[in-house]
């Protein structure tokens, strides 16, 4: 038997078990309460976020392709705070999957509110080096803030194989935006002696004990979203299938409340909608819900949940595809979309990729919405932003 033929029954059988071990759900004891963002003072959604700033990140030098941004906010109690605002990570080379992709790195300065030069901070040589095994290729980073300030990245790695045969490799910040392999995730608890095909794309959901949850995917001929809980120092707790869909990847997770969260999913089914599963025993047992209204053309999806009391979609229509970026706002439940159009592109364009933070204004008060930042690819040439705000008088 061939190399390749070992490999695809190897793949082939890490299907059939992880789709069978995954059905279930490795449970933390106590459920973890969900962070929701305080309702600003008038407690009203806002009707109206306006584009108050705009442009792209700068690039590194001579680097012609980028992808798939993760954006995150300093908290107070990183070193960087009173200087920096939000920090944006992505990859960047001569192409996806290329041999020289690393992820890079800008902050946004409070004082010039311009971006900073980009740096490198994850190279695959490094990750290989520190990991003990040859990488071929990394993509897909995730930022995430914890309790004590640090930052953490969560990084797709691959070695044998393309993007299905990847795994998800934590690296933690040990000085200001200077990042360390901790390990590959160990996924193996519901999968014994199989580590593979996970990856890494939407911002974590906090937790009111520090810790968060971390939306992955599966990706071996079916796809499904799964939740890691992690705790306050990154450790995983437990595992969790969103989903019992075998179409859907790339879960991007919100909380109405502790404990009623949703799930929206990029569908890759002719059904063309975005997907929606949803818990009401924070995370726990998970149930499918449907599809939203909202279309869906097998393209990542970024939502979020406003301090107005709302939720935020960012994502690509069916139809028109990635030449065009939707908005979609509801401002309660049940689910009411409402949509505008951020970027009207033509054929062949590509804004895709999105994620959505808030990060607060920099003289907020309790009255002051924080604004909305979004962060997208452009043209697979490099990584956009908007910062967008709550206007005046537009509360609901």
């Amino acid at each position: 038997m061939n190399i390749p033929t070992r490999l695809g029954l190897f793949l082939l059988l890490a299907v059939a078990l992880c789709d069978a071990g995954l059905r279930g759900s490795s449970s933390p004891s106590a459920a973890p309460l969900a962070v929701v963002p305080a309702l600003a003072a008038d407690g009203q959604a806002c009707a109206d976020y306006r584009v108050v700033r705009e442009g792209l990140i700068p690039m590194p030098e001579g680097v012609p392709a980028a992808h798939a941004s993760s954006l995150v906010a300093f908290s107070s109690a990183h070193p960087l705070h009173t200087r920096k605002a939000l920090a944006a990570f992505w990859f960047a080379g001569t192409r996806e999957s290329g041999a020289d992709v690393q992820i890079a790195s800008s902050t946004f300065d409070r004082a010039t509110q311009t971006w900073d030069a980009p740096q490198w901070v994850v190279n695959r040589h490094t990750v290989g080096k520190d990991l003990g095994i040859q990488i071929r290729r990394i993509g897909n980073p995730v930022a995430w803030a914890d309790a004590t300030g640090r930052l953490h990245l969560f990084v797709v790695a691959t070695g044998l194989g393309g993007w299905a045969a990847s795994r998800v490799v934590h690296l933690t910040e040990q000085t200001p935006m200077q990042f360390k392999v901790v390990r590959t995730l160990p996924l193996t608890a519901l999968v014994p002696a199989f580590n593979t095909s996970t990856l890494v794309r939407t911002v974590p959901l906090p937790l009111a004990d520090g810790g968060a949850v971390l939306p992955l995917y599966f990706e071996i001929g079916i796809k499904y979203g799964v939740a890691v809980r992690l705790n306050a120092e990154g450790e995983i707790q437990s595992i969790t299938r969103i989903t019992q869909r075998r179409e859907v990847l790339q879960p991007t997770l919100v909380a109405h409340s502790p404990t009623h969260w949703s799930a929206f999913m990029r569908d890759y089914s002719p059904t063309e909608r975005v997907a929606h599963s949803e818990t009401l025993d924070a995370g726990a047992h998970w149930q499918d819900v449907g599809n939203l209204s909202l279309s869906n053309p097998g393209a990542s999806i970024a939502a979020l949940r406003l301090s107005s009391g709302g939720v935020m979609l960012a994502h690509n229509p069916a139809g028109r595809g990635r030449e065009v970026l939707l908005l979609s706002t509801s401002a309660n439940l049940p689910l009411s979309w409402t949509t505008r159009t951020l970027i009207d592109g033509v054929k062949a364009d590509e804004y895709s990729y999105p994620t959505l933070i808030e990060v607060p204004q920099g003289a907020a008060t309790n009255h002051m919405q924080p604004d909305v930042w979004l962060s997208y690819t452009h043209m697979r040439k490099a990584i956009a932003f908007k910062q967008l705000r709550c206007a005046a008088g537009s509360a609901q």
